[in-house]
């Protein structure tokens, strides 16, 4: 009977320490259970908290973002009107996207500005008399010249190492400079008023001011440089044009003289935009003679011209709100400059995100509609909706690193991120942009090179 309670002892130690170890495995199991099982709901926590927290900036980015497409759909309609043109001026194709682009660039670059002022108080939303205010302006003017010419000159000389038939670099810096005049006259008025009313009423100029700045540029900018060109074709080959060509030059240099030894301020302005201006010319050149390559195939199918302008824009518009913001959080400290993304440079990279795949989509159908309702030969709906999205989604990467590199560097380096920013990731942005959207049309429709 001794071994029997021996053996029954020992069998209860066993199972006592075998239920221990189950109680042991099964709390622990329980715990990483109940873990895996809450991560659901821990995301959509952090989901709804985000969507919380940046609801607001979704609905003002993607209202200006809407706006703004209407806008350069118009633009890319007048583009693709414009094929008559576009023969017998060749290379003009060239000098389209940088123009754009470079009313974007330096008056978008202005909005920012003038929205950084306004966040931080020294400029106020009524339209009173303002050192600032004016030196503002007087940059824009003077930009405005300097880069018309500058970019004429690139344009030209793209075409000459390139090999592409042209136009002179007289007619190139007519068309540009008073392309760059007649847009400048309205884009003017327009970035103060968007900059200091949309502030007035509450909105953040971030989040308005540079995609609807560089809508009205897309949008202004072709009718001007049409407005141009007739005027080219009046006085094309004679005194006038010769006339023209040099008081632009002269107007340039005096310009320039002006600007850097203006206030400082204006000084300012002028000596950090001017460089980055420049390299932004080169890239925007380089977007033009990526769609000129494609020139014949573009010419093919015209609806394509009419995405062209709408696809470019609102990448410029997506990476220029982002720098906007960037801007604005280093200005105000409550972005870091550190070179590792942070917690608020990760919530603006998911508004971009969430604002690329509504809006790549969109601009497909919209370009579809606009072509259709006008009887501009166009593809299929499904294949310019697959060409938009597919180049838009390949796009968004770099978007968000662009604008932050760019932003973080500067600021680290001493430099106004407003100043510089904008007008490099949008440049860099449109050779990228208009690539993607070439190779794509090439490959979804199927179609090569000669």
């Amino acid at each position: 009977m001794k071994w029997m309670e021996k053996t029954l002892k020992k069998t209860g130690e066993y199972i006592h320490i075998l239920l221990n170890w189950m109680v042991k495995i099964s709390i622990i199991v329980s715990k990483r259970s109940l873990k895996t099982f809450s991560i659901p709901f821990i995301i959509t926590g952090k989901i709804t908290r985000f969507y919380r927290d940046v609801s607001r900036v979704l609905g003002e980015t993607f209202t200006a973002l809407l706006i703004c497409a209407i806008g350069d759909l118009i633009a890319g309609i007048f583009l693709s009107g414009m094929t008559h043109q576009l023969s017998i001026l060749p290379g003009l194709l060239i000098l389209i996207p940088g123009a754009i682009g470079m009313r974007g660039n330096i008056f978008g670059a202005l909005g920012s500005r003038l929205s950084s002022n306004l966040h931080i108080g020294t400029l106020t939303p009524e339209l009173k008399k303002s050192e600032i205010l004016n030196q503002n302006i007087i940059s824009a003017m003077i930009l405005t010249v300097i880069m018309s010419i500058f970019l004429a000159f690139m344009a030209k000389g793209f075409s000459i190492v390139l090999g592409f038939e042209s136009i002179s670099i007289v007619d190139f810096t007519v068309i540009s400079v008073l392309g760059g005049i007649f847009s400048g006259i309205l884009l003017l008025p327009a970035t103060i008023l968007i900059a200091l009313k949309s502030y007035e009423n509450g909105w953040d100029p971030d989040n308005v001011t540079t995609p609807l700045i560089a809508a009205s540029g897309d949008l202004f900018t072709l009718p001007s440089l049409l407005l141009a060109v007739q005027i080219l074709l009046l006085i094309k080959n004679g005194f006038f044009e010769i006339l023209l060509f040099i008081i632009f030059i002269i107007i340039g240099v005096i310009g320039f003289i002006i600007g850097i030894r203006g206030g400082n301020h204006l000084k300012k302005i002028i000596t950090h935009s001017t460089p980055t201006l420049l390299l932004s010319s080169i890239f925007g050149t380089t977007a033009g003679v990526i769609l000129n390559s494609a020139f014949s195939v573009i010419l093919n199918n015209p609806s394509i011209l009419a995405l062209v302008p709408l696809f470019s824009g609102e990448s410029g518009d997506l990476v220029s709100i982002l720098g906007a913001r960037l801007s604005s959080g280093l200005h105000l400290g409550y972005i870091e400059s550190s070179l590792r993304p942070t917690e608020g440079v990760l919530r603006n990279f998911g508004i971009i995100l969430i604002l690329a795949i509504i809006i790549y989509p969109l601009i497909g159908i919209l370009a579809y509609l606009g072509a259709t309702i006008l009887r501009i030969p166009s593809i299929g709906i499904g294949q310019m909706v697959l060409i938009s999205t597919s180049a838009g989604l390949l796009l968004t990467p770099f978007i968000l690193l662009i604008a932050f590199y760019l932003s973080t560097i500067s600021y680290r380096k001493g430099l106004d991120p407003d100043n510089i920013v904008i007008p490099l990731s949008t440049s860099l942005t449109d050779p990228v942009a208009n690539t993607g959207l070439v190779i794509m049309v090439l490959l979804i429709l199927g179609i090569t090179l000669s």
